[in-house]
């Protein structure tokens, strides 16, 4: 017999979000989720951040550079400033409730919704037959990352949305086949003028760590030279900077620096545009640089100092493993009791 479930109102505020060990991560990672992530803890709210390796291996990996990769995005998170003592960080194949629940919901959720993922097109190209199935399925896990700690609100990227709407429908759709209000309905949270950078080399598109050309982001792992570099060599346009935000419009490449500096140094774009208004880029783009470094040499430094100890990583993510499954079991074995199983051995 299920145990009574709360209603919907009755859910405490929870944040949980993921980013995948897939390569370095980038100032647009760190402006459009790490800082965020950071800012959260002091708003009293419960927040679990994972480093989901369960969904890279949808695509092959070699073994030990997922390990060094895992390891890598922890150090990310603690050096952007996620506490480990004050947020759960672990790492995902650690809690095995996602699996179990990923399971649970990939039989909820209907195939034709998986093929509709934009992500899933991306990845598999013209050869789909030959994709995994978890490059296929991975979505369900996803809403199960989401859904096992009945998680009411996940910060993302505007690129993002899609993966929550399907959280989303997967929960109601739980919610509604077993007449229940087990599981609340995430809200994404997109907040901020940077949350999706673009890249340096081409402002319609998205800074991405799997882009093939390295001067198009800034690496989290970049020296100040080369961030420097980056920044001067960065696609503009050839008018001076305007003095409103509308002015911006239909100049990607300059809007894309602007909201850059405006994100790092916590102003609103107005105080920017007035600040910089009629400067030529010769001047705005060395400004942009000292402020980017002044930021990132911090996390750098701090990213290199733990990556030199990865027992401390290590035993960082098994702590937040045990905090994140203390939570999440619970919730699984009442999913399992929702949907009928029967769960009479004795642990």
């Amino acid at each position: 017999m299920a145990e009574p479930v709360q209603t919907p109102q009755a859910f405490p505020t929870r944040i949980f979000s993921g980013i995948q060990p897939s390569g370095s991560l980038t100032l647009g990672n760190y402006l459009g989720a790490l800082k965020r992530f950071a800012q959260k803890q002091d708003e009293g709210i419960e927040t679990l951040y994972c480093v989901v390796d369960l969904h890279a291996v949808t695509v092959w990996q070699d073994p030990a550079r997922l390990r060094q990769q895992t390891r890598e995005i922890a150090a990310s998170y603690i050096a952007s400033g996620v506490d480990p003592k004050r947020s759960i960080l672990y790492n995902q194949s650690q809690v095995t409730a996602h699996a179990e629940l990923g399971w649970l919901l990939s039989c909820v959720a209907r195939i034709g919704w998986m093929y509709r993922m934009t992500q899933f097109k991306d990845k598999s190209g013209a050869n789909a037959e030959n994709a995994s199935l978890g490059l296929l399925a991975y979505p369900a896990l996803m809403a199960a990352d989401i859904l096992s700690f009945r998680t009411t609100h996940v910060p993302v990227g505007e690129d993002q949305k899609q993966h929550i709407e399907l959280a989303r429908d997967i929960a109601a759709k739980f919610n509604h086949d077993y007449k229940t209000d087990f599981f609340p309905i995430p809200e994404p949270l997109i907040e901020g003028p940077a949350t999706r950078v673009m890249s340096l080399r081409d402002g319609t598109k998205k800074m991405s760590k799997s882009d093939p050309s390295d001067a198009s982001r800034i690496n989290l792992t970049d020296d100040a030279d080369t961030i420097a570099k980056k920044i001067r060599k960065a696609k503009t346009d050839a008018e001076p900077l305007p003095d409103t935000v509308e002015g911006l419009e239909g100049r990607p490449d300059a809007k894309n620096l602007v909201n850059i500096y405006a994100a790092l140094a916590d102003l609103p774009l107005a105080k920017v545009m007035e600040e910089f208004a009629g400067a030529q880029f010769g001047t705005f783009k060395p400004a942009l640089a000292d402020l980017a470094v002044a930021k990132l040499g911090p996390i750098t430094a701090e990213m290199n100092r733990l990556m030199a100890e990865p027992d401390e990583i290590d035993a960082i993510l098994g702590r937040g493993a045990e905090r994140a499954d203390a939570i999440a079991r619970p919730i699984v074995a009442q999913v399992y009791d929702i949907m009928g199983m029967i769960r009479s051995r004795q642990v």
